[in-house]
């Protein structure tokens, strides 16, 4: 059974569903939590450190191939083949369309990702907050042409009603399950945008995150808010260590506290935001 949320996405495995109370504890990326929001980390230093190494061994490999490829283009070996010629240089271009499209953005996202990148969940608003540098996005795939306006930001709120999480495969050697959330038109099942929720997890670890997140926003399950990285008390701590200088907007790190959508208001008016 394909998914409901079109246009669907590739990899796609199982539609999550809200509501109802999974069986779930605080996983490991969790890293704040108190009565209003929590915060999950979306990169881990492992995370980032194995796709940093990987980068660097694809980079090796593609200067090699590319003083290969040099060797035989300036003609120091004379190739009357044109096959060979078309071989080469369509492997050439393969090659590169792989570390631009994909080796180069992984490698991006996890230099400007050093804390984490996390993702803010708060209960009593509704709302779901990010601040995130990436290369490319998804709309890549509706509009080639940011592949040319690479090096972006996304800092956003979106509506909890508005996001749906969709599990999807990696194609890797080991399994690797991501949890994408979906953000949808109102009332719809048009997607409009995608946000990584929780990457490269084995079978169903990949559903943890999901849950507690879940369990918070329709207060499920408010227990074991102190199971984070950061306990309750220490969420000055949190801010100063993860959200201090990364470009949260004052407003909105204000508004990862708000109690009410009245409250909500009355920080974006005060701060000039536009509703």
């Amino acid at each position: 059974m394909p998914s409901k949320y079109r246009p669907q996405i590739f990899g796609w495995i199982s539609d999550l569903d809200k509501g109802g109370n999974y069986l779930t504890g605080a996983d490991d990326r969790l890293l704040y939590a108190n009565d209003n929001y929590c915060a999950f980390i979306r990169k881990t230093k492992s995370d980032q450190f194995f796709y940093l190494f990987l980068f660097c061994i694809v980079l090796i490999g593609y200067i090699f191939a590319m003083s290969i490829y040099s060797y035989f283009f300036f003609d120091v070996i004379k190739i009357d083949d044109i096959t060979i010629l078309f071989i080469l240089n369509a492997g050439m271009f393969l090659f590169t369309f792989v570390i631009y499209s994909t080796i180069l953005p992984e490698f991006y996202q996890n230099i400007f990702t050093r804390r984490g990148s996390p993702i803010i969940f708060n209960r009593k608003t509704g709302k779901v907050y990010i601040n995130e540098s990436y290369f490319f996005n998804f709309k890549v795939l509706r509009n080639p042409l940011t592949f040319l306006h690479p090096n972006k930001k996304r800092i956003k709120e979106y509506d909890w009603a508005h996001l749906q999480g969709v599990v999807v495969h990696n194609f890797s050697r080991y399994s690797l399950n991501t949890t994408i959330l979906m953000v949808c038109k109102p009332n719809i099942h048009k997607t409009i945008d995608h946000i990584l929720l929780d990457p490269l997890r084995g079978g169903i670890g990949s559903y943890f995150v999901w849950g507690w997140v879940n369990n918070f926003m329709c207060a499920n399950k408010l227990a074991g808010l102190n199971d984070g990285k950061y306990k309750w008390e220490q969420e000055t701590q949190f801010k100063d260590n993860i959200i201090k200088g990364q470009g949260w907007p004052e407003w909105m790190v204000e508004a990862f506290n708000a109690t009410s959508q009245a409250e909500l208001a009355e920080i974006k008016q005060r701060h000039h935001v536009k509703q």
